[in-house]
């Protein structure tokens, strides 16, 4: 496979630019909005000046694969991701925009970060240990590290203005978006889950945990944003997997792994990553994409 350029940067002049995330751009398209994935990685909250090998294209392309495979559950913003398909002015920026990009249907986004829990792992772990409990919710004492859990959890979240995702509870949604979204917001993101972690277990992985956003396009609840990628969700082995102890996990694992091994405050301006991690990074984002699809990667 020949391999496409890093890009940590797009360049689009002609095109309005609508905002920056972490990894994504956003440009007003018209009609839609265009969606484009840099190779940036972040981790402590700062991006790093090195980009991931393809991480844009996986990001792009599950999200795609999964967008088309969930749609029967609830509509979604997808609406292409082949640049032939998309309008002439974009099209001459296929150079940048092959693979790593999606048109999408434009929609107010729920401000409410919608986290399905099947596996007691991260903050969710932390807050357990606190107290017992996980999004406002008390479970049975004896739970171990990544133990699963008798069900999975609607454990929402807000992002903060400092970016921290803040864990709250269902009650806190209701106070934002009303009972009747509120439920509906519950009830798809686990419906969505148990369909992706039916998926994963049959491709001998463990979606452990994974969020998910939702948007209203006139009168429509609509799945937006990424999906199921590993950006997004914690995807373990199942074959590593054991209750205890915190599992491998199809993410920045490497990248967290040398940041803590070195002497750096978690401060701006991160350091760069070696090129072995990044090639090590890259090489576990494009096991997740093969081993979810069962193909390989359009670059």
């Amino acid at each position: 496979m020949s391999a496409p350029p890093v890009l940590t940067a797009i360049r689009l002049p002609d095109i309005p630019h609508v905002r920056s995330g972490k990894v994504r751009e956003v440009f007003d398209a018209g009609e839609h909005l265009l969606f484009v994935a840099t190779d940036r990685i972040s981790a402590f909250d700062c991006i790093l000046p090195t980009g991931i090998p393809y991480k844009g294209h996986v990001l792009n392309q599950l999200s795609a694969w999964w967008f088309k495979r969930l749609a029967d559950i609830v509509p979604n913003h997808f609406v292409s991701a082949d640049v032939r398909e998309f309008p002439s002015r974009l099209r001459r920026y296929e150079d940048q925009l092959r693979g790593r990009s999606m048109l999408v249907h434009k929609a107010s986004v729920i401000p409410v970060e919608c986290v399905a829990r099947g596996y007691l792992i991260g903050s969710g772990w932390k807050d357990y240990q606190r107290d017992g409990r996980v999004a406002g919710i008390a479970l049975r004492p004896g739970y171990r590290l990544a133990d699963r859990l008798d069900a999975p959890l609607f454990s929402p979240a807000h992002k903060a203005d400092s970016g921290h995702d803040e864990n709250i509870t269902f009650d806190d949604v209701v106070a934002r978006v009303g009972p009747a979204r509120a439920e509906a917001l519950r009830d798809l993101t686990l419906a969505l889950y148990a369909r992706a972690a039916e998926h994963a277990a049959a491709r001998g992985l463990i979606l452990a945990d994974t969020k998910f956003e939702f948007g209203v396009r006139g009168e429509a609840l609509l799945l937006v944003d990424e999906v199921l990628t590993p950006d997004s969700s914690r995807y373990w082995p199942s074959d590593a997997y054991a209750p205890g102890r915190s599992p491998p996990s199809y993410d920045k694992q490497f990248v967290r792994d040398y940041l803590e091994s070195i002497a750096w405050n978690k401060l701006p301006p991160a350091p760069a990553l070696p090129d072995d991690v990044a090639r090590r990074t890259s090489d576990k984002y494009m096991e997740a994409f093969e081993r979810l699809t069962g193909e390989p990667l359009a670059v």
